[in-house]
């Protein structure tokens, strides 16, 4: 777990909290955090980090409380296998995500599938990073912590 001095630091910096990561390619890529203290999807403008794009752009959405509620089910069931694998008692085939492996999270993948989708009302915004101490992947979490500002770097 992340030391409690460390993600206050950065809490007072403005960054703010990641509950979920849908998405990784040399970082994040699409999840849900928190965009000015509310819960947000996010997912990155480019798929893939270009080197003709800055790749730190994202397009940013509100998640309801219960739909948030089932997000967070579905990543304590990936942390938890996450957890084994880190530990050697998991493989890689028995990833939730591969379907057919925990029905609970296929039937958590289905509900949320729709809520997922880029709405057309979105805002853009520009992530900066930040790792916390402790494991990257964990119930209550990720272990980054995320700030947003628009495009012109204004909060």
């Amino acid at each position: 777990m992340a030391d409690a001095s460390d993600k206050q630091r950065l809490l007072d910096a403005g960054y703010e909290r990641v509950y979920v990561e849908l998405d990784w390619y040399d970082g994040p890529r699409g999840g849900v955090a928190d965009v000015d203290g509310a819960a947000h999807y996010f997912r990155a403008v480019h798929d893939y980090p270009r080197p003709d794009a800055p790749d730190d752009e994202y397009l940013v959405w509100p998640v309801s409380g219960p739909v948030l509620a089932l997000e967070r089910e579905q990543w304590a069931i990936f942390a938890s296998w996450s957890t084994r694998r880190e530990a050697g008692c998991a493989s890689a085939a028995g990833h939730p995500g591969n379907g057919g492996i925990d029905t609970r999270y296929d039937e958590l993948e289905a509900q949320l599938a729709p809520y997922r989708e880029v709405p057309t009302q979105v805002r853009r915004a520009v992530a900066e990073w930040r790792p916390i101490a402790g494991p990257r992947y964990h119930v209550e979490g990720v272990g980054c912590m995320v700030k947003w500002s628009d495009k012109d770097g204004h909060r």
